[in-house]
This record gives C-alpha cells, structure tokens and sequence, in this order.
C-alpha cells in the first residue's frame, strides 16, 4: 500500500496542501525529498498535524497540552494557556518543565504588536568568574553541572507572574490550579517519562542522599502507567496559586530552598531570590525575504543567530537546489559555522556587556562574514574567528507554541539545562533546580557540556544572566500571524529552529512535515556536522566528505519541536515532535 505525503506548494508566501501518493523531485514548486534517492524517507515519522479553527497548543507532553487547550475553551487567552502549560509541565514533565529553572517567552499580540521577557537565570550574589576554578586556573569537572553549586537563581514563576500580571485574562487561580490537581492527583507515566526516572535513580541519591522524591514507594523502576504523585510540589504550587511570586520568591519556600542551598554548599540565598525579576526586552525583529521574523534577543543568542543564518542562505535558491542536498547544505553549514563563532565572541547579558546586535544581524556585516566561502571546499573551523566589530573586545529544555481564537500568540522555551538540571530536588519542595551556570563560561575557551565555547562577555557576574540557545520565534506574512516556531535541544536548538522555518518557507513542507524532516546541525567547534540517521543520502555524503566536511551520524535525534502553522484559510495546523512525547491539541 502506498503512503501518502502531504506536499506543500507556495503561492504568495502560504503553504497550499495537496496530496500525493509518493515522495517526488522538486516540481513546479514542490519540495524534492533527496534528489540522488527520491525512494529515500526524508521524515523521521509519517506522523500527521493536527488542525483546528480556533485554538492550538503544541507542547512536550499530553497532559500539558491537554491543560492548556482546556484554559483556551474556558475563554483564556494565550497568555493565560502559557502560564498554565508551563505549571503543569513542571509536574509531567520534571526533566525540564519547571519552577526550578527560567526561560523566553515571545508573544504576538493578535494586533500584530510583540513582546519578549527574558526570564532567564541569574547568577546569584555570591557567584564569580573562577568559582569553577582550581588553584591552578583548571575547569573542575562537574562543579558547574552537578549539585547545589551549579544552580542559577530561578525565573520561571516570577516571569509567568509577570506575563500574567500585563496581558493575562482569566484569574491567577484559575491558569494554576491544574498543575495542583496534577501534582496532588498525580500523573500517569508515559514509557519514556518512567525511563527517565529511572534513569537518573542513582544519581539523584548521589546528590540527595536518602531521598524519596520520584522513588516508587516499594523501590521498584517505574512503568508505563505507573501513577506519579507529588504532594510537596503540590504545596508549593498553592503557595504560588495564593500568593503569586511572592509564593516562591518570599515565605516558607524561599526558606526552604535557600535552606537547602546552605546546608549542601550551594549560593542562592534568600536575598537572591527576593531581589530576582524578570525582564521586558525588545525583540530582535527582521526580514527574510518577504516573511517578517519576530525572535528572542540576548540574553538569548538564539534570535541574533538565526537572523544571521537566515539572512546569509537568502542569496541563494534553496528551493531549486532540495531539501538536504548537497549544495543546500553546505551553504547552511558554513553559515553556522560563521555564526556560532560570533556567539562565542559576542553573545553576553546585555545588561552586563554591549552586544552589537544591530550590527550582527546587518547586511553588510554578514557580506563581509561571507568573503571566505569557498563552495569549492569545507572551510577549517580554526581559520574561523568571531567578526570584527570596531570599538568590541542547555540539552534538556522544553518548548511550547499556543494560538488563541483571536490570533494572539506565545512562543516560550524554558528549561532546567542538562536533564533534571543540577539533579537537586530542594527538600520539603520536591522540584529540581536548575544547573544553567554550566552556560556562562566557565572559562574562556573552555566547552560547556554542549560543547559551545564562550569567551569574556559570558563570564559569571553577580546577578548576571547566562547566555542561552533558546529561539522561541514567531513569523508573519503580509503583517498577518503564519508561524510559531521552538524547540529544546541545549546548542542544536538554533539550528532546528533555523531548519524548520525553511522546510516550510524554502521546500513547501507542512507544519508537521517540517517537524518530521530529518536534521543536522554543525556549531563551528568542535568542526563537524552531526545528522540524524538517513537526512543525507549515501550520494549527499560522498559529494560533501570530497570537499573536506567531516560528517558524523547522531546516534539519538536532534530537535523536539513544538509549532503551529496558520493556513491559508486560517485554520491552524499543529506540529509536535515525534521524537517525543510531544502533542498538539486544538478544538
């Protein structure tokens, strides 16, 4: 029997669905597959989108999604769903939903203005740039990412209470009370949730000894079906139900947290977490081609990042050329290459450091960025140095994308960094906290655990934010919603996010189809670009390796992405990962 694949055809800029019975070489518009192999399956799943008329949440898990979709029916806004899908991840999904960590959110207002608050986390009070240091001057491993130590100050409930605070509609009450009847009821294990669970057991004792938070009570591994409940969290969930930030920020949980920290050599006092606050920024706002692109600015490097790689693949007809092939990805490859240079050298907490972010994502500057390419071969990652400026010296993540009936729209990424975070669970609390101090640099020229390395504008501070790869990012269309777009993925997330735009703006693909599409990533050091398991054909490897690129095959997938596309009609198709427990729901 043959499978049908939805194809899409771009007439003025949106997507037309049609069908067709087999994958085909690109065709008055169509997305070829793999031009060398038209037999070859470009998708990691035949999964299909969803679509509804007049609400859609694309988030990492069913639960989550399904609390959301339910705020939207009950007359919510966007906002609203936001506040009660990031509340209710922290309790379905403890790998990197949270109140123990931070995030981005960027948000559209349905009269096209936007909005972006960095609720990112700080470095707390008593934070340095050795902290991580020997005597010597060397890198302790695991300082930055393991235990007490390796936490930042958290974000997350003081930016949802913030978002809330200026454009929520429905009561604070309301939008948090799922998350407590999830954490009091409890939730039932998805295979890959009881996998992670179990996974981290060992570790998690190591750094809390005799806990038993997320321990069966009779010991044994957790199973598909098993009920999770957490009556701690749930206390502290009311505690923010009833009092706000001030729930987390002020009171018992602010004692206990800070508590925990002092007793275990961690930093975060109880006047690091009274004095945190989120931040209003202004968007990084940009054109490609004739699509307007909407993403986060620094302290994320992800909205300048993707400006800069798709402003320097715009020259060039990746539409004619293929999705994948070989000239298509060397073209984006270099520009990556390029660009996660410029991260390391320029990217910081702009309230700490002048980031020249204007003048990166400008014209003329990536021109000159460009002089060196050569399509004749690789260029060497060690000739490849950020630009020059006059005057200028996290893989657990998780992201949702929710379109209201009006047409207002959030993107938000938020995360714990590495899995579980710090692998602290703060007692009498029972959530994890965070190890994003892992993403300041540490040292210059020293890789973080994703292997990104950073230099002088990303050293700790006091109260400084770490840099972040986060790319929550929304597309217009002759001023009118088409795209919400995010993924987790520590430093692949630029680069997922970059492709799936051009699957659906470039190749035609539907949302789900662009989410399917099979992926590489490359990050300038160390030099080499990683792919997932059939997204290049034999052929594409060989044309590739002949020009010095040095390939290397992921065994695991790269991306999970959460995204809503807004048709032609208006009706919105949802694209959740299938590399995940990732769901959309509309009505």
């Amino acid at each position: 029997m043959k499978k049908k694949y939805l194809l899409g055809l771009l007439l003025a800029g949106s997507p037309l669905l049609i069908q067709a019975q087999q994958p085909v070489k690109e065709s008055k518009g169509f997305y070829q597959f793999l031009t060398d192999d038209p037999t070859q399956k470009p998708f990691y799943n035949d999964r299909e989108g969803v679509f509804a008329r007049n609400g859609m949440v694309a988030s990492a898990h069913p639960e989550a999604s399904r609390v959301g979709m339910e705020i939207l029916k009950k007359g919510g806004n966007a906002v609203d769903a936001a506040v009660a899908v990031q509340f209710a991840l922290a309790v379905v999904h403890p790998s990197a939903g949270n109140i123990g960590g931070g995030g981005f959110m960027v948000f559209r207002a349905n009269d096209g203005q936007n909005y972006t608050l960095d609720f990112r986390e700080k470095a707390p009070l008593k934070g340095g740039k050795d902290m991580y240091l020997d005597e010597q001057g060397n890198v302790i491993p695991g300082l930055s990412t393991l235990g007490h130590l390796a936490s930042g100050v958290p974000g997350s409930v003081d930016g949802m209470a913030t978002a809330h605070a200026r454009f929520g509609k429905l009561s604070w009450k309301e939008v948090i009370q799922p998350s407590v009847d999830l954490a009091e009821k409890g939730v039932v294990q998805t295979a890959r949730e009881a996998r992670g669970l179990n996974a981290i057991r060992e570790v998690v004792q190591k750094v809390n000894p005799g806990t038993t938070y997320f321990l069966k009570p009779d010991k044994s591994d957790w199973q598909e079906g098993d009920t999770l409940v957490q009556k701690d969290l749930a206390k502290v969930l009311t505690a923010i139900q009833k009092k706000g930030r001030e729930g987390f920020y002020k009171g018992k949980v602010a004692r206990i947290l800070a508590k925990d920290m002092k007793k275990n050599t961690g930093i975060i006092s109880r006047k690091d977490l009274k004095e945190y606050h989120s931040t209003w920024r202004e968007a990084v706002v940009g054109n490609y081609k004739n699509y307007k692109v909407i993403t986060m600015p620094p302290t994320s490097s992800g909205g300048v990042a993707l400006m800069q790689l798709l402003r320097l693949v715009e020259p060039y007809p990746l539409k004619t050329w293929g999705w994948n092939t070989d000239s298509t990805v060397q073209v984006m490859v270099e520009a990556e290459r390029r660009v996660y240079a410029d991260r390391a050298k320029f990217l910081g907490d702009p309230d700490f450091v002048d980031v020249p972010v204007e003048k990166l994502i400008s014209y003329e500057y990536l021109k000159e960025r460009w002089k060196d390419f050569d399509f004749a071969h690789a260029t060497d990652s060690k000739a490849v140095s950020g630009g020059a400026i006059a005057g200028y010296e996290s893989l657990e993540t998780t992201h949702f994308s929710i379109v209201d009936k009006d047409g207002n729209a959030v993107s938000i990424t938020t995360t714990l960094n590495g899995g579980y975070g710090s692998k602290v669970i703060v007692k009498g609390g029972g959530f994890f906290m965070n190890n994003e101090m892992d993403d300041f640099s540490v040292k210059a020229g020293v890789p973080n655990m994703f292997g990104l390395i950073g230099n002088k504008a990303n050293e700790i501070a006091p109260s400084k934010r770490m840099l972040s790869s986060m790319t929550p990012t929304i597309i217009e269309k002759d001023g009118k919603l088409l795209m919400v777009v995010g993924t987790p993925g520590g430093s692949t997330i630029i680069t997922s996010v970059y492709q799936t735009i051009l699957n659906v703006l470039e190749h035609g693909m539907t949302m789900q189809q662009a989410v399917n599409a099979l992926k590489f990533h490359h990050q300038w050091l160390p030099d080499k670009t990683m792919f997932e398991a059939g997204a290049f054909t034999p052929n594409t490897i060989q044309k590739l390796q002949n020009k010095g690129y040095i390939l290397e095959q992921q065994r695991g997938t790269i991306g999970r992405m959460d995204c809503i596309l807004v048709l032609p009609d208006g009706t919105l198709e949802g694209g959740s990962d299938p590399r995940g427990d990732d769901t959309s729901v509309g009505y």
